[in-house]
């Protein structure tokens, strides 16, 4: 039975759940920044080893279209809970063997085999979290709310970020014997123990209404994958475009900078660490700001102003990280992704909206996901190749983040005219 506590405990739950979710996935993405290249990817040349743990990182990002497209047609088949809990699990185990992975000194080419395996199943298990976590918020929420109420799944990232964060600050305390040997491992076998604090807060979580409506209805269909991709095809190319910047623009800011800093500037691995913590602080506090502003002011036209905001950040934030200040860089790093996690925090509500709620699993899966593989995987990499092949020149990579914020501002513009199409709702919400 649907009880007036239940949306503000779906809520918390989407948050201490991707919380978790998150928090394995950035450990990986910080290692293979700091550590796994020259852990199971030895080499004379420490570009081609960082490149190797980057393309393990992008590898995660391969999977995860799959993923959305098989936790999508549970998830409207079956409902969202159990996809929930599925994901959950699978992600704790995967990250916890990767903890217990012997490195390439020890086991040979078994060892990088055996990371790309576990590092599948972690996109595997991203890829149907995140539609399951947005939606349980966001079908539980009152009708005016469920941008707000979808915004908590969104929290979850700058979350599970600060702990990694927290758990690599302190492990790079160590010395460097001791953090390359074991060390590093550790937040990953922490994850064994969230995982089990996770599955039972989604445990005390009913059902979604509206997917239980959908049910009541005789709504659910066969192969909602392929009904969302014949009749909504345009909701998934514009949804997908406009959570670029919110996707790319994180691994961009939080993996490939550690890089850039600590290979093209000079600046200690601590301190663009200590760097990052204070931004993803104030992250975590502005994110729900942001969505209550959307709420105000209209999330179609706060999603256009953010996207326009988002070309133009990348300029004024090299110019501070270039001073090699920790204030000044704090501040640089920080104006980029206050300004694209605002329009992080808003369009998974806003995107779930323009889907049917029989098809929206599957829909926004496919959306986010397919964006994720595209560009959120391969913006290290892309990242890397721009800062060695221009090396000393941080204008390249300024244009490449503004093209990834265009490619956002495209889609939002699609998106707001597809809704305006669509009868919805929610897309009255105090104009």
């Amino acid at each position: 039975m649907h009880t007036s506590k239940q949306p503000r405990r779906a809520a918390a739950a989407a948050f201490v759940g991707t919380t978790i979710e998150f928090y394995d996935f950035y450990i990986y993405a910080t290692a293979a920044a700091l550590v796994l290249g020259q852990v199971f990817f030895p080499s004379s040349d420490p570009l081609l080893s960082t490149l190797a743990a980057f393309g393990t990182f992008a590898v995660g990002f391969v999977a995860r279209p799959l993923a959305g497209m098989v936790f999508g047609h549970l998830g409207d088949r079956l409902g969202r809970k159990k996809m929930l809990l599925m994901t959950m699990l699978l992600m704790g185990l995967a990250t916890t063997g990767i903890g217990l992975l012997p490195s390439y000194a020890s086991a040979g080419i078994w060892a990088p085999i055996g990371l790309i395996a576990l590092r599948i199943v972690q996109g595997i298990s991203v890829g149907g979290e995140w539609g399951g976590a947005v939606l349980m918020a966001s079908e539980h929420a009152p009708a005016k709310r469920k941008v707000f109420y979808a915004s908590f799944a969104q929290l979850g990232s700058p979350a599970g970020l600060l702990l990694a964060l927290i758990a690599f600050r302190l492990v790079s305390m160590l010395d460097q014997d001791d953090f390359l040997s074991w060390g590093w491992r550790l937040p990953f076998l922490a994850s064994g123990v969230l995982m089990m604090v996770g599955l039972a807060i989604r445990f005390g979580v009913d059902e979604s209404p509206e997917f239980k409506a959908a049910q009541a209805k005789h709504e659910v269909v066969k192969y909602p994958v392929l009904e969302v991709v014949r009749d909504c095809w345009r909701q998934i190319l514009f949804a997908a475009l406009a959570v670029t910047i919110g996707s790319a623009g994180f691994f961009f800011t939080n993996t490939f900078m550690i890089t850039y800093v600590t290979t093209y500037q000079g600046i200690a691995r601590s301190t663009i660490l200590d760097c990052l913590f204070l931004v993803t602080i104030l992250q975590f506090l502005t994110q729900p700001l942001a969505a209550l502003l959307a709420e105000r002011i209209g999330e179609g036209r706060f999603l256009k102003l953010v996207a326009l905001l988002c070309m133009a950040v990348p300029y004024p934030m090299f110019l501070l990280v270039g001073t090699q200040n920790l204030v000044l860089m704090t501040l640089g790093i920080a104006l980029a992704v206050v300004t694209l996690s605002a329009l992080y925090a808003v369009i998974a509500g806003y995107m779930s909206q323009a889907f049917p709620a029989h098809l929206r699993y599957s829909g926004i899966s496919l959306a986010y996901q397919l964006i994720c593989a595209l560009a959120g995987g391969s913006t290290p990499i892309i990242g890397t190749l721009l800062a060695d092949r221009f090396a000393g020149q941080w204008m390249p990579l300024a244009l490449f983040f503004t093209a990834l914020s265009a490619l956002s501002l495209i889609g939002v513009c699609g998106l707001a005219r597809l809704r305006g199409e669509i009868e919805q709702p929610s897309a009255v919400i105090a104009r």
